[in-house]
């Protein structure tokens, strides 16, 4: 009759051996609360960016191609008298394309003429004249301007005071769920960072009319998310 007596002894030393390691494996995994804090801050835009391309049909790749070139140097020319840098346009696509027809009898696609394409991306730096530029290029004989936008280029700096704030926003949060849970908040465990501006404004003006453009910047939002832990403890009695 001792045997049960054994086997009854045997397992409340596996128990007694689980519930001592219990506290160990609690420090390797320290209790902490994360929360996400957020800041928004808005900044008008000093950097704008369009571009302008002109297309043309002809017979030839020759011709088309001639008088593509011709009239994209006006287009550049246009450019520079509006105090453009050279270093702020580039071309960004080019192309010559044949135009193909259809022969109603035989079902073929003949070559009927070629269209010669190019376009030029331009970095205005004074968002003031984006309108008058759009204006000079259309007059110069782009006909197809678009994907304009625009952009702060010192978002980074203009966040400093949001990253500071969204930090505050995080620690308020933490602060109401350690509250609220009967704990008291320690020393932050880790941050993280996440979130990126968005420019404003994006539009596309496929067929510009000669009524001067009206083009209105705005401010843009630029946000800040970051992610911080705080090491938590129980409330002193």
């Amino acid at each position: 009759m001792k045997k049960p007596a054994v086997l009854v002894t045997s397992l409340a030393a596996v128990f007694g051996a689980t519930l001592l390691t219990t506290p160990a494996l609690a420090d390797d995994f320290p209790s902490a609360i994360t929360v996400s804090g957020e800041a928004n801050i808005s900044a008008a835009p000093d950097l704008a960016q369009i571009d302008a391309g002109i297309a043309n049909d002809a017979k030839t790749a020759k011709e088309a191609s001639d008088a593509n070139n011709a009239a994209m140097g006006k287009v550049l020319l246009a450019l520079k008298g509006a105090g453009i840098p050279e270093k702020d346009y580039q071309t960004s696509r080019l192309s010559l394309q044949p135009q193909y027809g259809q022969n109603k009898s035989t079902g073929a696609s003949p070559v009927v003429g070629f269209r010669a394409s190019n376009r030029v991306t331009v970095k205005i730096r004074d968002v003031t004249k984006v309108a008058g530029i759009i204006d000079a290029l259309v007059g110069a004989g782009a006909n197809d301007i678009g994907n304009i936008s625009f952009e702060v280029t010192q978002a980074s700096k203009l966040l400093d005071d949001a990253r500071e704030q969204a930090v505050a926003d995080a620690r308020r949060k933490a602060e109401i769920y350690a509250k609220a849970t009967g704990v008291t908040l320690g020393a932050p465990l880790s941050v993280s960072e996440g979130g990126a501006p968005v420019p404003l404004f994006k539009a596309r003006m496929a067929t510009p009319q000669m009524a001067p453009a009206a083009v209105a910047p705005g401010e843009e939002t630029l946000s800040v998310t970051v992610n911080v832990s705080w090491a938590i403890k129980a409330k002193e009695q």
